[in-house]
């Protein structure tokens, strides 16, 4: 019986405007556009471009100063393949 996999962001690098590229550990790499996401609650806070470019990996996903964090499951849904 095989473990199953559990989704994890291992890259992520600023791209433009409010787009990051990110890598999964099922080795897609996809673009995530995070300004539909931005318009509402805590997350208005990632309309600032300066907040928005300073992120950083936690042990799973994207996070903006332990404040702002999407699971990986929810950004491989929200994002296009490249």
């Amino acid at each position: 019986m095989t473990t199953p996999l559990i989704l994890k962001i291992i890259d992520a690098s600023y791209e433009h405007d409010f787009v990051l590229r990110l890598t999964f550990n099922n080795g897609e790499v996809r673009l995530c556009d995070f300004f539909p996401l931005s318009q509402k609650g805590i997350c208005t806070k990632l309309q600032d471009k300066e907040y928005f470019r300073n992120f950083r990996l936690d042990p799973f996903t994207v996070d903006w100063n332990n404040e702002i964090g999407f699971a990986p499951e929810f950004l491989l849904e929200h994002s296009q393949s490249i």
